[in-house]
């Protein structure tokens, strides 16, 4: 059984840091790409990142280029999302998710209807 088990939300001030952190099971993890969307309150889900586990490529929303670092510890099987300087327009559900192409972020990694399989969300709130 596929699972993706987000966790590392939480409460912050604008301007700190929080890492998420997906952890992955029940699929060979090298062969996917995995994505991190987020969705705030009356708003549609976004694309925030990507990155492909077997090439290491990396993607990201320009909203979070710069702020944000996605990486991945293949030993683990977990995708983690590093979010630095954040702000109150930040706050959302976060979300992972994997695409069964190796290559979804090198052709952009954005596309919600890409990916085949999501977790259940952790909530991160960025207070001003």
């Amino acid at each position: 059984e596929v699972q993706l088990v987000e966790s590392g939300g939480g409460l912050v001030q604008a301007g700190g840091s929080l890492r998420l952190s997906c952890a992955a099971s029940g699929f060979t993890f090298d062969d996917y790409t995995i994505g991190w969307f987020r969705q705030a309150p009356g708003k549609e889900r976004e694309w925030v990142a990507c990155i492909g586990i077997s090439f290491g490529s990396t993607n990201y929303a320009a909203s979070v280029k710069g702020r944000f670092t996605i990486s991945s510890d293949n030993a683990k099987n977990t995708v983690a999302l590093q979010m630095n300087n954040l702000k109150p327009e930040d706050t959302a559900v976060y979300y992972c998710a994997a695409d069964r192409s190796r290559f979804g972020c090198q052709y952009g990694g954005s596309n919600f209807w890409s990916y085949d399989y999501w977790g259940q969300g952790t909530q991160v709130a960025v207070s001003s």
